[in-house]
């Protein structure tokens, strides 16, 4: 099947999201090879902003899939609403007759008939069933199904740039991966960091991101920690702080205070609080 519409520009970030060089070049590699792009990573890394951001560099509308524990492969095309149609039949509705008024149409079906080509985004995709990305296989591979209610074949107007996310929780079967191009985003190194800081926080005084941002990477290296925390949740740390007017002096510990400060921003369970607490008690007998 051929497609119009195809995408001269290339995605390089925007001025909200720095992608490193290896995440731009999965972006445009994917959507010269009209394969999904599947984005793996920790929760955090910006895997579902990245689809919004690809939107808006290239300048596309974008549908959003949030997937959830329940959600069916089905919905994606459509539902029919049956006990509507039983409703109205019985209350002598004329809609009963075309059941195309009983059809909801899901979010590929959406992504299938627009006038133009679109982000489709497919969010955490690891959290449905195990069968959910086999049963989408036909649908992402040809760009088409079947409405057998109405003997329809729904056929893409233009192909959509596919985005899927994943947590990594659980295995994505072997067939749906070999119809993907994939990448791992990797939690940003210092440098990027300081970069992402400075899109959100620009001006940021310098002295006091060294002090956060050590903070920061120190605390994600502590060996036993449940959740590490992520790139969004040093930025909610960093707001706290801007909000506090806090100073670099500030946030410095003794090595008996393990917590850092506003720790609630970054430590999001009571084990690794309760970790914390057990390395500043071990710290102050040893003093």
């Amino acid at each position: 099947m051929q497609f119009t519409g195809q995408i001269t520009g290339r995605f390089t970030g925007t001025d909200r999201y720095v992608a490193p060089p290896d995440l731009s070049m999965a972006v445009n590699a994917a959507v010269t090879l009209e394969r999904p792009l599947l984005v793996k990573g920790e929760p955090g890394t910006g895997k579902t902003e990245l689809a919004r951001q690809v939107a808006q560099a290239l300048d596309l509308p974008i549908i959003e899939w949030n997937v959830k524990s329940t959600t069916k492969a089905q919905q994606g095309l459509y539902e029919y609403d049956a006990v509507s149609r039983l409703r109205d039949s019985q209350l002598g509705d004329a809609r009963v007759h075309d059941v195309g008024n009983y059809l909801r149409k899901g979010k590929l079906w959406q992504a299938f008939e627009a006038d133009a080509k679109v982000v489709l985004l497919i969010d955490e995709v690891d959290k449905a069933d195990i069968e959910f990305p086999n049963d989408l296989l036909q649908e992402l591979d040809r760009m088409e199904f079947h409405v057998y209610e109405t003997g329809q074949t729904i056929r893409a107007k233009h192909r959509p740039v596919v985005i899927i996310t994943s947590n990594n929780e659980k295995e994505l079967p072997d067939a749906f991966l070999r119809r993907c191009f994939f990448h791992f985003i990797r939690f940003p190194d210092a440098e990027t960091l300081r970069a992402i800081v400075d899109v959100h926080y620009p001006g940021l005084k310098p002295r006091l991101l060294d002090e956060a941002l050590n903070q920061f990477l120190e605390l994600r290296e502590v060996p036993g920690l449940k959740k590490k925390p992520s790139t969004s949740e040093l930025l909610d740390w960093l707001k706290l702080l801007l909000a506090e007017d806090l100073s670099p002096e500030d946030l410095r510990r003794e090595p008996s205070q393990m917590l850092p400060r506003l720790h609630g921003a970054l430590l999001k369970n009571e084990q690794d609080v309760a970790l914390f607490e057990k390395l500043a008690f071990m710290a102050r007998r040893q003093r």
